[in-house]
């Protein structure tokens, strides 16, 4: 059964926001970007970075480089967290399912590597009405998720890096 993303009160704990966000699919996309920025503002965070690339696959580049800025004064990461979105439907052949493997070992390398949350939320879909629930919707986007998702990671690693971590 497809989760409803319920509304949190999410503070803001310090730090900036990037997110990189697919034109492919732009309608989805669009879909997503708008409820994660909306999220975002809601909870105080300041307007994040956005980063367009063409298609999903170019996501993790631009997420390793953004992932790879430090902050001037501190040397720290610039960002807290990377929203990563993206939306991929299958077609007849297995090209889809090659892309999205490809980005996820990509996004899973790029936050190991470099100590940055990045949240994925490029979407492996089946179809349009799929996407149509869980990029349009409010009940089900997936973009106000990974905003909730970034949110929160940031609040962890804040509080153990206060704690010394």
């Amino acid at each position: 059964m497809l989760k409803r993303i319920r509304r949190k009160k999410l503070g803001f704990a310090g730090g900036a926001f990037a997110i990189v966000a697919s034109k492919y699919n732009a309608k989805y996309v669009n879909g997503m970007l708008r409820a994660a920025l909306a999220e975002l503002k809601q909870a105080g965070a300041p307007a994040p970075v956005v980063v367009r690339v063409p298609g999903a696959y170019e996501i993790p580049v631009v997420a390793a480089r953004l992932a790879a800025a430090k902050s001037g004064d501190t040397g720290a990461p610039q960002f807290a967290a990377i929203i990563c979105l993206g939306v991929i439907l299958r077609g007849e052949t297995a090209h889809a399912d090659l892309i999205a493997e490809a980005i996820t070992h990509g996004l899973t390398r790029i936050q190991l590597d470099h100590g940055v949350p990045v949240i994925h939320e490029v979407l492996l879909l089946d179809n349009e009405q799929q996407a149509k629930v869980r990029c349009l919707s409010r009940e089900h986007n997936r973009g106000r998720e990974a905003a909730q998702t970034a949110l929160q990671i940031a609040q962890t690693l804040a509080s153990l890096s206060a704690a010394g971590n």
